[in-house]
């Protein structure tokens, strides 16, 4: 089964820590959407099995109108093979999410929201510089919940000033909501940010991994507690609404990203687009793909098997590994993994290898460790 993802590049406000690609102006909306729309058709013989999951990312993708929506939609409808009832996500700001926006949605083919409510504090609201306040997060989140059953909440962990108490806080408030499906983040420093220069300047004070790996431990036993399933190391779903996006992209399958910046994968070549909004509107509308593709060689692929099954509950399936790379790499895995087992990291259980909860936090690292790097000797060897 594949997904599409498409990339919907505008915000009202930039965020502080944000590093995705997006504009703050709309007025290249429309031409840009009509782009995507190209892209949908000249890219229609890429995917080869049914569409299972749809999903609007960004950027903002609820600044777009319903009939915005659907038009996509409608597109891959009559383009693509797209299973009887597909999953379709929209991410969404609370301040977007009226309730006369709600009800057409409900009406819509949208079945599934992931709202970015981030924190229920104004004062870590306004450090990132959203545009919502702790009221309308709350607000909106349960006015969410009255339209759609699959609703799913995004959270921000480690963001400096942030206590134990608050992060709990915000934990309790979204058991109280009974969100099925949580995604949780540790606020991450990127380059060539707001959050950045703040911090180099001073203006606020540095992120703290200690902190993050506190409110970490925390996350992990009051979601457990709570009956949350944790099937990847940032979701937590309850039973039945694991999402299927999500599952899909750690799990290796297929993917066609549409939009600018938007990246895709086929499981041996990965691609992505310009990340220009007047760039790919041009390309498109002269019926060029504005898109750069890398071939991944037999190592690539088993270093990003390893990195995404370590985020998964199931781990790497040393047979799988065998099967599909060969026994050199089984074993260099195994190797690798030895100091990881002894000292309790990863759990070593038949054939397959899993990250304990005491490794958790570390997971990103122990993938590194497994990763083949040299790869003269080893390339295409059995």
């Amino acid at each position: 089964m594949s997904g599409i993802y498409l990339h919907i590049p505008f915000c009202k406000q930039a965020c502080h820590y944000c590093d995705f690609h997006f504009s703050t102006s709309l007025k290249n909306k429309t031409p840009l959407l009509a782009a995507m729309e190209q892209e949908l058709v000249l890219r229609k013989e890429e995917l080869h099995t049914p569409i299972e999951t749809i999903y609007f990312g960004g950027g903002t993708p609820s600044l777009l109108t319903s009939e915005e929506m659907e038009q996509l939609l409608s597109i891959i409808s009559e383009t693509y093979s797209v299973l009887p009832d597909p999953e379709i996500t929209l991410e969404a700001n609370p301040d977007d999410l009226s309730e006369a926006t709600l009800q057409e949605l409900s009406e819509s083919p949208i079945n599934r929201l992931s709202i970015g409510v981030q924190s229920f504090f104004d004062e870590d609201l306004q450090l990132m510089n959203r545009a919502h306040s702790a009221e309308e997060a709350w607000e909106t989140m349960k006015l969410a919940q009255s339209y759609f059953e699959n609703v799913s909440m995004d959270l921000i962990y480690g963001i400096p000033n942030m206590t134990l108490e608050r992060w709990h806080k915000n934990l309790e408030k979204a058991f109280e909501l009974k969100v099925p499906h949580l995604s949780c983040y540790a606020l991450t420093v990127e380059p060539r940010t707001a959050l950045k220069k703040f911090i180099e300047k001073g203006i606020i004070p540095p992120v703290e991994d200690e902190v993050a790996q506190e409110h970490h431990q925390l996350l992990m036993e009051a979601t457990h507690r709570e009956g949350y399933i944790n099937y990847e190391f940032s979701n937590f779903g309850k039973p039945g609404y694991q999402s299927k996006n999500n599952q899909a992209y750690w799990l290796g399958k297929s993917y066609l990203g549409i939009g600018p910046s938007a990246h895709s994968y086929d499981g041996k070549q990965r691609s992505w687009n310009v990340a220009n909004n007047a760039q790919y509107i041009k390309a498109i509308t002269e019926k060029t793909l504005p898109i750069e593709r890398e071939t991944l060689t037999k190592t690539d692929r088993y270093n990003e098997y390893v990195m995404t099954r370590l985020r998964l509950q199931e781990g790497i399936d040393l047979d799988a590994v065998e099967r599909t790379f060969g026994t050199r790499y089984r074993n260099y895995a195994t190797q690798q993994a030895a100091s990881h087992v002894a000292q309790g990291f990863l759990l070593e259980q038949g054939t397959s290898l899993r990250v304990s909860a005491k490794g958790k936090f570390l997971s990103d690292g122990i993938a590194s460790d497994l990763f083949l790097v040299h790869l003269n000797s080893t390339e295409g060897s059995q």
